[in-house]
């Protein structure tokens, strides 16, 4: 395979989605530092302000550009391609960050609600890479990274929408990578574990959780989300400059990866067994972001 050299981040532009908090606001911050023009992209009109707010008020002369889109609707995310193509023919960076969460077993929740997370973690950066494909390939060296989860190495009870989602991405990721090399365009797949972002308070619930089992559980799995978001975007910046394919965060998904290695099969057990312990598997809300 082809090795690429070192990303470079000045003067290239970089596309964030997911941008108005957690980890996509962090990396918003680091690639300014670093010197990226950036597209910022969130469903939060009023996050994302604040955060382009403060990029320009500390960096007044990088170009920032935000585009308010909602990720679930196809239409929107094609227009939301079209724009940028338009503006910026050229692309260094795109980071598909952008995610929801969804708790409930799998007879708990609907259809709409399924089809609503596998749109947003999915579809959309799946849409966004095929349609920014010419920008990303119109200059040599570019680099794309598209936001796994925890839950893209294992799928505990309560999370089929959000890890089929995950290990779907995971599996674009892997395929791109090896055809992507040829072109000089880099792809890193991250797995984030307990990431403390707003993940937990905006999560779906299922329609058809028992009322009573939602506020326990998020607080529960709220209590878990203890790695900074701003250390995981440095990390994960790290990671792009050095074009690192594979990138594990905090010791919550690196534990469970090596479980998963080691017992391919038995690993479910363990992963059902201490789910269970910590409070019913029926309204998994939080998922490690």
């Amino acid at each position: 395979m082809t090795r690429l050299d070192e990303y470079r981040f000045a003067g290239r532009t970089a596309v964030v989605t997911g941008a108005a908090g957690g980890i996509g606001e962090h990396l918003a911050y680091g690639l300014a530092f670093r010197g990226s023009d950036l597209i910022l992209v969130d469903i939060d009109p009023e996050l994302l302000d604040a955060v382009a707010s403060r990029i320009r008020r500390a960096y007044p002369r990088l170009p920032v550009r935000t585009m308010v889109a909602d990720l679930a609707d196809r239409s929107v995310v094609e227009d939301l391609a079209d724009r940028i193509r338009v503006e910026h023919p050229a692309i260094g960076l795109l980071i598909n960050n952008a995610g929801i969460a969804l708790g409930g077993r799998f007879d708990q929740v609907s259809l709409e609600q399924f089809e609503q997370v596998v749109n947003v973690n999915f579809r959309a950066p799946m849409m966004l890479t095929h349609m920014l494909m010419g920008a990303l390939t119109a200059s040599h060296g570019s680099h794309l990274v598209n936001m796994s989860s925890l839950y893209g190495l294992i799928a505990p009870p309560g999370q089929s929408a959000y890890a089929a989602s995950k290990f779907a991405l995971r599996g674009l990721s892997e395929s791109l990578r090896g055809e992507l090399a040829e072109r000089g365009v880099g792809v890193t797949t991250v797995h984030p574990g307990g990431i403390r972002t707003r993940i937990a308070e905006n999560a779906l619930v299922g329609s058809r959780v028992p009322e009573e089992e939602i506020e326990p559980n998020r607080r529960l799995f709220a209590a878990l989300l203890s790695f900074p978001p701003d250390k995981a975007a440095e990390l994960i910046l790290r990671a792009v400059a050095k074009r690192k394919a594979r990138l594990l965060i905090a010791a919550s998904a690196k534990v469970p990866d090596l479980l998963a290695r080691l017992m391919p099969v038995g690993h479910a057990r363990i992963v059902r067994a201490l789910t269970t312990a910590r409070g019913g598997t029926s309204a998994r809300s939080v998922v490690r972001r």
